[in-house]
């Protein structure tokens, strides 16, 4: 029997300790022997619990106990998580964890730290909850090379949206309602930000390069701004608005990003909605594959760590590519500024034939939108650089009231 801690007694934490008392068989089945929970960490006491017998509050009970294989880390956050990572694969102990922050920001030195004491690192969980993406990239994609990643990385924000356009009801209204409903945080800043999803896409760009970006070169931005105008718009369009995580490999290096993007109606990802995530992910010889799911909740996320407890303890882990991570070298990530996007623009406060003939003269070819409301104008801009975007739309008359870019 493998011994096991978790730490952290969580919506996550708590949904894998019962799914290992839940479903012993199979797992031991997976795993190559029985699992079972024996110490369970957290600051808090659980007197209800059925698992009260095995919450603890002193992280050397689990450190300093040679029966302990393997520790699951459901905790977040940075501190302590950092430390007590870095303590149990000192000793020996696999680590597993659903921490996407850690994993952004300290990845790369724990998967050296585990390689160097012949222990596993692993983190499925930490993007796409139950999804099979990260594991997915590693081993059926490992002998190709994949190109680009698209992804709603985020449930709140999709709620959000999908509010939004279904209901036709305002940003802050629909935030509301997902606060109400317990998918968005009391401070939801986040996920509105991007900031969420700019670490899942810092993961998932980790995991097709090997090359971990700093998160100050990920440009993320703000959906906070968006407006049921906006949803309107992408609906003439053919589209709808999604919060885009994006990865591409360019010439000279990648580019990693995130923010509002309208969604053309041909794109599977126009079409998830609600707390749902799903990511597209582009190979040079396979082409494009889709994955799709519960980006989170308790037994979907659970579900993820299981796999990887059964990866770490069955030794399968080691054929996976891309075990480790380097941090990117200076330039690797391009400047968002070079960026290359269409652009959808509304503007007021001046007559369509001045923004119009405004727009050819700054962008060249632009695109009328159909069904344009009285009073604005509205237009789609070629494909050129954030920076030849920006520079146009500081020369329109009248005011920009949305400039989003369009997924390609």
């Amino acid at each position: 029997m493998k011994e096991i801690a978790v730490i952290g007694f969580g919506v996550v934490g708590g949904g894998v300790v019962s799914l290992v008392d839940e479903n012993q068989e199979r797992i031991a089945q997976t795993a190559g022997d029985a699992v079972h929970v024996k110490y369970i960490l957290d600051l808090r006491d659980f007197p209800d619990s059925p698992y009260a017998d095995r919450v603890i509050h002193d992280v050397d009970t689990i450190m300093n106990d040679p029966e302990i294989a393997l520790v699951v880390e459901t905790m977040g956050g940075v501190h302590p998580a950092l430390e007590f990572s870095t303590a149990a694969l000192k000793a020996g102990k696999h680590v597993i964890t659903s921490n996407k922050e850690l994993v952004a920001k300290h990845g790369a030195e724990l998967m050296r730290l585990a390689d160097e004491n012949g222990v596993a690192y692993l983190y499925e969980a930490s993007v796409g909850g139950g999804i099979p993406l990260i594991r997915s990239i590693r081993t059926s994609l490992a002998t190709d090379r994949v190109d680009a990643i698209n992804g709603i990385l985020n449930g709140t924000t999709n709620y959000i949206l999908t509010r939004m356009r279904d209901g036709g009801i305002s940003f802050d209204e629909a935030l509301a309602e997902a606060q109400e409903l317990g998918y968005a945080e009391k401070d939801p800043s986040a996920d509105i930000h991007g900031f969420d999803a700019q670490r899942k896409i810092m993961i998932l760009a980790a995991v097709a390069t090997g090359y971990i970006a700093d998160e100050n070169d990920v440009y993320a931005e703000t959906m906070s701004k968006l407006t049921t105008a906006d949803m309107d718009a992408a609906k003439r369009l053919g589209g709808a608005v999604r919060l885009i995580g994006s990865f591409k490999r360019e010439a000279d290096g990648v580019s990693v990003f995130v923010c509002p993007r309208i969604v053309p109606g041909k794109n599977p990802l126009a079409h998830v909605d609600d707390v749902y995530n799903a990511a597209s992910v582009a190979a040079a010889l396979t082409g494009d594959v889709m994955y799709y799911g519960r980006g989170a909740g308790r037994y979907p996320t659970a579900g993820a760590v299981i796999s990887d407890v059964a990866a770490a303890l069955n030794g399968s882990y080691r054929t996976e590519s891309v075990r480790t991570w380097e941090n990117s070298p200076a330039g690797f990530v391009k400047k968002f500024a070079d960026s290359k996007n269409r652009m959808y623009v509304r503007v007021s406060g001046a007559s369509v034939q001045e923004v119009m003939d405004a727009a050819h003269l700054v962008f060249g070819d632009v695109a009328a939108v159909p069904g344009t409301p009285a009073g604005v104008s509205e237009f789609v801009t070629s494909l050129m650089t954030e920076r030849q975007l920006s520079e146009g739309l500081s020369s329109l008359p009248g005011k920009v009231e949305s400039a989003l870019r369009i997924l390609d």
